[in-house]
């Protein structure tokens, strides 16, 4: 992960309200990683993305039987 380049290509800003602990955790992780928190939050973004593709319409939803 910290070998990898995130957030390439044009950026654009996203501002959210999000749960304190949240915040202050990313801003720990950022500190013992030498992560930006940027990228943090953009590869958190992307795992959820590729975990929920189904909330984009991209692949069908589940169904249980």
């Amino acid at each position: 992960m910290k070998g990898q380049e995130h957030n390439k290509g044009t950026l654009k800003e996203l501002k959210v309200n999000i749960e304190e602990k949240v915040v202050d955790d990313f801003e720990i992780m950022a500190k013992n990683t030498g992560i930006p928190i940027e990228d943090l939050v953009v590869i958190a973004l992307k795992r959820f993305a590729s975990s929920h593709s189904d909330y984009k319409g991209s692949t069908p939803p589940a169904t249980t039987k």
